[in-house]
């Protein structure tokens, strides 16, 4: 995240991605809607993408397949577009890990604990 970011937002951004990474995606998805709603432009819309992430690995877990789905392809759109916008993380690999799992989805393929969404640090 830029500089200009309060330390208290920095905070509540690694907390969030650590509730993310922990598959708490109710908690996470909360966690990131109060970022998102102190941010705007690129920064707003990733941060979006990544809590439709959340909320897609939410459906998941819940045997909604079709929910899950389409908030994975969404939110991929929203992140992928702006990967190379620096907030800590890896967004390249964390893009390239989200394709290969809408693909799972789309083809009806077993899904394994290796497709489960990491945000990783930079």
């Amino acid at each position: 995240m830029h500089d200009d970011l309060s330390d208290h937002l920095k905070q509540s951004f690694r907390e969030a991605c650590e509730l993310f990474n922990n598959q708490k995606w109710y908690e996470a998805h909360d966690a990131f809607e109060n970022i998102w709603n102190q941010l705007d432009g690129h920064e707003r819309q990733v941060i979006q993408g990544i809590l439709q992430v959340s909320v897609s690995q939410f459906h998941l877990s819940k045997g909604n397949k079709n929910g899950a789905t389409i908030l994975l392809g969404e939110g991929l759109g929203r992140i992928k577009t702006r990967q190379n916008l620096n907030l800590g993380i890896d967004l390249v690999s964390f893009c390239q890990n989200l394709e290969l799992l809408l693909y799972k989805l789309q083809a009806d393929v077993l899904l394994t604990t290796n497709d489960i969404p990491h945000l990783n640090k930079i």
